[in-house]
């Protein structure tokens, strides 16, 4: 590890002073591991903070190993949901770290100020999601997510914050080689975290699952421990389940919750697009035994989770390569308009994908063009039974798969530009690959172009084009 200097905070530079260019403007926080300031410098336009650690005798070691963890990791960050990194100091000088101001508020804010709420909580939970599938699609695991460190931008993107006690693939782990003792928020630590495993991503899904409690439920669902036992305790028991204390919640929304919140990371949501997903579409999501549990789990299985606690083990492997065996596929279809060999290839595809994936979640999607009668009642009665109709189409297609229900979500959506539909569908639901189908010769397709060459050009996922030769075609 590096040589740290013990700084004296006493002596910190004034006000209106400079430290390597960066000119301090006024002090906005002072805790008990750090210091932040409000800072400018010339030729950097955005809004600017400076963090200084408080390095003085009698401090927890952890504000000495937690700087220097954040120091190496937000500077291989990048994208909407991390501050963005700028510049840090010598850590065998004047350790500091200067990155992107987000004037937030935090999630915490927003619990404090609005109070829990059903429609917020999920809302602000689904932003969380998506910022940590892009987290762990760079291969680092936060390990201490809590509404304090989530903050959120003017148009509602959350922004996640302090990587001190993060882990990344490719960096030295300098938390487990420095301390032997669970490290992270009492009430949003994970199970497997309690029993020193820092690696998996879904301990952060875990934590997900308990600020998503809280924000529908107003409680913590394992409450806030100060002991080791106290932390044990979610190794073998459940959380009072959420519609128990608030009957509002939906079956749907209590089957996300408790999914999150199961004991073993591998019965847990793979990834967090899932978990964003999910929350996006409630209506769709399939419900289980947790959907309805209106108590806590017996005895005997309570002593089995405990035996099973005393020999757990971890596999982990780097998050993206994780992420990569729980692909979000996209299968757009137009079964009305393809012919039989077609839909046969597609499905073949879809099957070898499922094979390769075992944990991979597939959306059958269609798109309408919208009817312009929809605004009278026959229109609407007409769509909706248009809508009804293309949802049981896909379901025939799909039942030749025999896909787990879990795995498979049907979409049909209203949209005038098919192509610009699936991209923007592809986009906020973190789609990894699109399989669609290419349909034939057609005075339509002449008129509008081909659909599937817009994708594959301007897709960021991979993009599988199906064709059938043409001298097979009936």
């Amino acid at each position: 590890t590096a040589r740290i200097l013990i700084l004296d905070t006493s002596k910190l530079p004034a006000i209106g002073s400079e430290i390597d260019g960066f000119r301090l403007l006024e002090k906005i926080y002072e805790g008990g591991m750090a210091l932040i300031y409000r800072v400018s410098k010339a030729g950097i336009g955005m809004p600017l903070i400076m963090k200084i650690p408080k390095l003085a005798f009698g401090n927890h070691p952890a504000c000495y190993v937690g700087f220097e963890v954040e120091q190496m990791i937000l500077e291989k960050l990048s994208g909407p949901h991390v501050p963005a990194f700028v510049a840090k100091g010598d850590l065998a000088e004047l350790p500091y770290l200067v990155m992107e101001y987000i004037a937030g508020p935090t999630l915490h804010d927003r619990l404090n100020h609005d109070g829990p709420g059903i429609e917020s909580g999920t809302t602000w939970v689904a932003a969380l999601a998506d910022a940590l599938h892009d987290l762990h699609r760079q291969d680092v695991v936060h390990l201490d997510i809590k509404p304090a460190n989530v903050l959120f931008r003017p148009d509602g993107t959350a922004v996640i914050i302090d990587f001190g006690l993060a882990r990344h693939a490719h960096l030295p782990d300098l938390i487990e080689e420095s301390f032997h003792k669970p490290m992270g928020t009492a009430a949003y630590i994970s199970p497997e975290q309690v029993l020193f495993v820092r690696c998996d991503p879904r301990s952060d899904i875990f934590a997900m699952g308990v600020i998503l409690y809280q924000c529908v439920t107003g409680r913590l669902p394992f409450g806030n421990p100060v002991s080791t036992f106290g932390f044990r305790r979610r190794l073998y028991l459940d959380p009072i389940p959420p519609r128990v204390i608030q009957p509002d919640i939906s079956p749907a929304l209590q089957e996300v919750i408790l999914h999150c919140l199961e004991v073993r990371a591998e019965n847990r949501y793979a990834s967090a697009a899932q978990v964003a997903y999910e929350l996006m579409h409630l209506g769709h999501v399939m419900l289980t035994d947790r959907a309805l549990r209106v108590q806590t789990r017996g005895l005997w299985t309570v002593i089995r989770r405990w035996v099973a606690s005393l020999h757990i083990a971890a596999a982990c492997p780097e998050p993206s390569l994780h992420l990569s065996s729980a692909p979000h596929i996209l299968v757009a279809l137009d079964i009305p308009h393809a012919d039989e060999k077609l839909l046969q290839a597609l499905r073949e595809l879809v099957r070898r994908a499922v094979t390769a994936d075992a944990h991979c979640r597939i959306t059958c999607l269609t798109i309408e063009v919208p009817s312009i009668l929809t605004e009278e009642d026959q229109g609407r009665e007409l769509a909706y039974s248009l809508h009804t109709q293309r949802l049981v189409e896909m379901r025939h297609w799909a039942q030749p798969l025999g896909l787990n229900a879990e795995k498979l979500r049907f979409q049909v959506l209203e949209a005038n530009d098919v192509a610009d539909a699936l991209l923007n569908f592809a986009r906020i639901h973190h789609v990894d690959q699109i399989i669609i189908g290419a349909r034939g010769s057609s005075s339509l397709r002449r008129i509008l172009g081909s659909v599937s060459a817009k994708i594959a050009a301007s897709a960021l996922c991979n993009v599988t084009v199906v064709r059938v030769p043409r001298a097979q075609v009936i």
